[in-house]
């Protein structure tokens, strides 16, 4: 749609299109995609005809909400290349999922799948604030995890430099970033804090980097965890969102100058939100699970996918497209403890807000007789805290009973005693009520 110009930089002319724009081509491209997955994959077929639908039904984007869902276990189902809507032999790439739980689920790419993801992960660099001609740290894992590879060619398309580094390593990482004076980083939250304590523990100051930008994602990661991130490095920290089975990061992406909630690009995904009991759709502004249908996917389109992701819908600002609020977790990552829906995102929270104390905890667990029982280990900041130690586990504990509504048991450790995160997303729960 060409491109516009103005104080933060060109942009595509979707991206400040009008409302009525985007929403025509939505339906125009929900239709196509309907037919060739209704055309071409067995799964869908059965799944739309055992719900009384067919693609000729959506007359209204509304309609849309007729149509089934499509879970992390449907793609388990039809593992590994049974929901493809191409010819396996026009898939020019395959990711899958880390299948810690059962089968990976695995998605396909044709040619213009990588081409349409590239675009919008420069897209995205680009509303984070992202340039031609920038330096890039990719610190996201390379292989069949999509971080790394989704990352590096957005980077690329953009027109800025790459250093492929992926994670671990972290003595190197510092030396790079040193050495070849990035201007951006990508990488998961849980490892830049990582990188951060490394800084300076090697008795560098983090603000003398040359790093200008970060782009966090592949967890969820709290406002209170942004601010300490921008405190401690002087970047701009900006969020981006996305899933393997959507596509990969640069499914939405936060605008650099606005920073409140990543902008689903909806010329390429239909975003809803729906009560995650019931699945009826949810208006915007209301908190729900985040459910999502592919727009131009060819290889592996998905109808109406189940993120499991708890989020709302909220209005556009800086593009004219929909933003989401910050992931407040997952549906299925979600404690009930005693009864109280508790979710790691509302501890860090907490964590993040008590001077003192590190932005790393880790929250465990356990059956007492027939009553669950929580044990949040944190950190001191520095050993200067020492003597606040029972303070702070005082105060945390109280925060956590007036806030969230919990009776935890709180340790507060000695500094760099929880284990940091290299590679991959951070592992913060530990729920072993089941083996009791």
């Amino acid at each position: 749609m060409g491109v516009a110009h103005d104080r933060r930089g060109p942009r595509e002319r979707i991206e400040i299109a009008s409302r009525d724009e985007i929403g025509a081509l939505q339906l125009a491209r929900l239709k196509t995609t309907l037919e060739h997955v209704y055309a071409n994959v067995p799964h869908y077929r059965r799944a739309f005809e055992a719900q009384g639908v067919t693609p000729a039904d959506l007359k209204s984007l509304e309609d849309l909400a007729r149509f089934p869902f499509t879970s992390k276990g449907d793609l388990r189902d039809n593992y590994p290349f049974g929901m493809f809507a191409v010819p396996r032999e026009r898939v020019v790439r395959v990711h899958a999922s880390s299948g810690t739980t059962g089968k990976p689920t695995v998605v396909g790419y044709t040619q213009d799948d990588i081409d349409t993801w590239a675009n919008l992960v420069a897209r995205s660099i680009h509303a984070a604030g992202g340039r031609a001609g920038d330096i890039v740290h990719v610190a996201y894992g390379y292989g069949l995890f999509t971080g790394g590879l989704g990352a590096h060619y957005g980077a690329e398309r953009l027109g800025c430099t790459v250093v492929p580094m992926s994670g671990g390593q972290t003595d190197k990482q510092l030396q790079l970033i040193a050495d070849f004076r990035p201007d951006i980083i990508m990488v998961t939250p849980s490892y830049m804090l990582t990188l951060i304590d490394a800084m300076e523990q090697a008795g560098l100051d983090p603000r003398q980097s040359s790093l200008k930008l970060g782009i966090f994602g592949a967890e969820p990661w709290t406002e209170a965890m942004r601010a300490e991130m921008e405190a401690r490095t002087g970047i701009d920290a900006v969020d981006i969102f996305g899933l393997s089975e959507v596509m990969g990061p640069g499914v939405a992406n936060e605008c650099v100058e606005s920073k409140d909630g990543p902008v689903i690009w909806e010329d390429h995904f239909y975003p809803e939100i729906i009560d995650p009991d019931t699945g009826r759709v949810l208006p915007d502004g209301e908190p729900g699970e985040l459910v999502i249908t592919t727009l131009t996917k060819q290889a592996l389109p998905v109808i109406r996918y189940r993120t499991r992701d708890l989020t709302r819908l909220l209005p556009p600002t800086s593009r004219s497209m929909r933003r989401i609020g910050k992931i407040t977790g997952r549906s299925d990552d979600m404690l009930i403890i005693r009864g109280v829906n508790v979710f790691p995102t509302q501890i860090e929270e907490i964590v993040c807000a008590l001077d003192g104390l590190a932005p790393h905890y880790l929250i465990h667990v356990d059956k007492d007789g027939h009553l669950d029982r929580i044990r949040i280990q944190v950190e001191l900041r520095d050993e200067s805290a020492a003597a606040r130690r029972d303070a702070l586990a005082h105060e945390l504990a109280h925060r956590a009973k007036s806030l969230i509504g919990i009776s935890a048991k709180v340790e507060v450790l000695d500094p760099q005693s929880i284990e940091r995160v290299t590679i991959g997303k951070a592992k913060r729960v530990f729920d072993r009520r089941h083996e009791a």
